[in-house]
């Protein structure tokens, strides 16, 4: 059955953040996830995590300046240093401190003008760096095709151009974030594409919500029952994570993950 993480960077934000932990336990999830953890120290994280026996499963390595609208580094020529900085210091600590096995890594945004190809050449590079850096300490690294309606100009669109990065940088331990909701945005036809990309061992996590708005995956486009119960025939063993932003409180949207809550492990 598959295996849910709450986003507690989307999900119960009707809570203070240390107490999304707690909440999100009671309500019968394992696992966790949230996009950036680096205004807490690693230790109270990690307490929360064993406190409330979850398991954390995904987190995001450093943006760059979030607030000012940058949305990773990684595909950046003038800002590889600072990305390689914040891999080092920043996010391979806060996954082993949290006994994290994997680290979204953000393409960033495609600079008006740039050159696509040099772009890219930059982000491969940066990518079999840090893949090498996180495979030291038993680290997986994903990358994330994100729509462009929701983050105008970012570079990784597609699921095709994420798998043939993957496969060009050729680390064992670098893989795609393959969240559907992005997906059905930019490109449609989710489960052919499920079917396809499963099949090659390279999706390392799934994410999802309802499209359009981004609610709880109840309601919309997609036939999430259907997928989910496609996603457990095709073999899938990781978690998928539940990035989406509430109608009207979490707890009042949980009806959703009510057949599931019982296989959560």
């Amino acid at each position: 059955m598959p295996q849910f993480a709450a986003n507690l960077s989307m999900m119960y934000t009707e809570f203070d953040v240390l107490d999304r932990f707690g909440a999100a336990a009671e309500d019968g999830f394992k696992a966790v996830e949230f996009l950036f953890p680096y205004a807490f120290e690693r230790a109270p994280l990690a307490q929360r995590l064993a406190d409330q026996g979850l398991k954390q499963v995904l987190l995001n390595g450093p943006p760059g300046d979030w607030d000012r609208g940058e949305r990773g580094l990684a595909c950046l020529p003038d800002r590889r240093d600072e990305f390689r900085r914040g891999i080092v210091d920043q996010a391979l600590p806060y996954a082993l401190a949290l006994q994290c096995p994997r680290i979204h890594v953000m393409a960033g945004l495609a600079p008006a003008g740039a050159d696509r190809a040099a772009l890219r050449a930059t982000y491969v590079d940066n990518l079999a760096w840090a893949a090498a850096q996180a495979a030291s300490v038993g680290v997986e690294l994903l990358i994330e095709p994100i729509n462009t309606r929701d983050i105008p100009g970012f570079f990784l669109n597609r699921q095709d151009e994420a798998h043939a990065i993957v496969a060009a940088v050729g680390a064992l331990n670098l893989k795609v974030q393959m969240d559907l909701y992005h997906c059905q945005i930019v490109e449609g036809d989710v489960a052919t594409k499920l079917r396809l990309y499963l099949s090659t061992g390279k999706v390392g996590h799934i994410q999802i919500a309802g499209v359009p708005q981004r609610h709880e995956p109840d309601r919309g486009e997609l036939n999430y029952p259907y997928l989910f119960e496609l996603i457990d025939e095709l073999g899938y063993q990781g978690h998928v994570g539940a990035e989406y932003r509430p109608r009207a409180g979490t707890r009042a949207g949980l009806a959703w993950f009510a057949p599931w809550k019982a296989s959560q492990r």
